[in-house]
This record gives C-alpha cells, structure tokens and sequence, in this order.
C-alpha cells in the first residue's frame, strides 16, 4: 500500500514542472481526438460492446501506467495499441468505405456542373411525377443520381441507355414484369445512363426487417459512395430517400423536391 502511495504521490509531483503540464496537455488533447474518432466510428457500426470493452482496456492500461514499473508499464502500453490494431483488421472494409465516401464527395465539388434552370426543373418534376404515380400503383422502383461516380462494375451489370429523363421513360422501366424493373436505373445528372443495374446489399443489422432488398440495396450503395437513392416500396408504395446509409421514409413532394434540388446544385437544403 506504501509503495502505491509513493507512486501516486511521484505522478502529482510531476505537475510541478510546467514542461511535463505542457506535454501532457498536449498528448491528452491528441489522444482524445483520437479516441473520439475511434469511439464514434464503432457506435457508428453498432458495436457498443466492443466500446466498453476498449473503455476498461484503457482504464486497466491507465492504473497500470500510473503504479507498476517501468518494464509493466511498457508492456500494458502495447494493449491499447493492438486493440486498435483489431479494430483495423476488423473492420478495414469499413474504414475503406468511409475513405471512399470523402474521396467521392471532393470529386463531386471538383466536377459541379452548371445546369440550365429549366433543364434541371423538368428533371425534377419528371422524377417526382414518375415516383408519385409509381406510388400510388405500388410499383417497386430504385434510382440512383450519381455524378459519375458508379463504378463501371455496376453499370455493367445493367443496360445502358444515355436517355432523356422522362416520367413515361422511368414508369415504363419499372412497369412489373418488364426485363428490366427488378434492377436500380442510374441517373447522371439530366441523363438516364442505365437501368437494370445490380446494387451492393448493405450488411447492416439494424436494418428493420420490413424493408427489402431494395431498400438493402439502395442502403448498400449510399454506403460506399456519395449518391442520392429514391426507393419506391412494391409493397406499401412508400417512397424513401436514402443518403450516406441513412433512409427517411414516407417522403413527399417537398422533400423529394429539396433532394433533387440539393442533387442538381449541390445546396444544403435541409429535409422538411
């Protein structure tokens, strides 16, 4: 108990010394930056034990750091230092996503184009009309605005058209039984350039169950780039916008409005 005492008493005599209050407070800072990013990124993927876990980890490590020798203390260092090394491992598929996703959103700014007003304004209604009326028929639709950036894979998968947006275009793709309509139509700014397509399924549990493989799939693809998904059900005829895996349901004209418009001019609209 004396010897423990001694430690922490050599701990607080280190404040003394306003170079160590300097580095320390500089370290802490670092630190705490990087373990908010760490802590933010596995809530972010749902892994709250893993969380608690690397918490107690870092307590164990902090109390060992402070009362044990120096040779311990280096040891017990290195456990912190490998847990983040599993976490990479881990989940690098993820982090690549993530790395993806801001490398797109810069080719996206870069590569802004100057639509025509009235260009874009029947684009607009012509998606919102083709959504509204698919709604109310219960057609299953997906489609996907892109700013060039589907990977050629994707498109491949699918029939590329270099087509005019049209509502009669959009209806008669996803017209039931038709070849094409179980497959998501991307869109590249005011061009159709294919339909058909086959989508990553997104892996997220929290998924509810009652959506399908649509919304799965327009989720998947929000994941790994930076796309707007508009989702029609085939079952309720709920139509949904999907961003950076985020889904919001039940969308109606305006926020289907401020989606496009955000789409075309890249301005911050906030949803209603």
């Amino acid at each position: 108990m004396a010897e423990i005492w001694q430690s922490l008493k050599n701990v607080f005599s280190s404040f003394s010394d306003w170079k160590f209050v300097v580095t320390f407070l500089v370290f802490v800072a670092i630190f705490t930056f990087g373990y908010y990013c760490l802590f933010a990124f596995l809530k972010g993927n749902g892994t709250k034990g893993l969380i608690i876990t690397f918490t107690i980890t870092l307590i164990a490590s902090a109390i060992v750091f402070m009362l044990w020798d120096v040779f311990l203390t280096k040891v017990f260092l290195i456990v912190p230092v490998i847990f983040v090394f599993g976490i990479v491992l881990l989940y690098s598929n993820e982090i690549k996503r993530k790395i993806k996703i801001g490398e797109s959103k810069t080719d996206t700014k870069s590569s802004h184009k100057n639509y025509d007003e009235e260009e874009v304004n029947n684009c607009i209604n012509a998606i919102i009309t083709a959504l509204q009326n698919m709604s109310k028929k219960d057609i299953g639709a997906i489609l996907v605005l892109s700013n060039n950036n589907i990977s050629t894979q994707i498109l491949d998968s699918g029939v590329k058209l270099d087509a005019d947006i049209s509502s009669q275009l959009i209806e008669s793709v996803f017209f039931p039984k038709t070849p094409l309509h179980d497959g998501a139509m991307i869109i590249n700014g005011t061009k159709i350039t294919a339909t058909g397509c086959f989508l990553p399924l997104s892996q997220n549990d929290s998924i509810p169950k009652e959506l399908g493989t649509r919304h799965r799939a327009g989720i998947g693809i929000s994941e790994t780039v930076d796309v707007t998904v508009l989702i029609v059900s085939e079952e309720t005829g709920i139509i949904s916008i999907v961003r950076g895996g985020k889904i919001t349901r039940y969308a109606d004209t305006v926020m289907l409005k401020n989606a496009l418009s955000r789409f075309y001019w890249q301005e911050l609209i906030k949803d209603r």
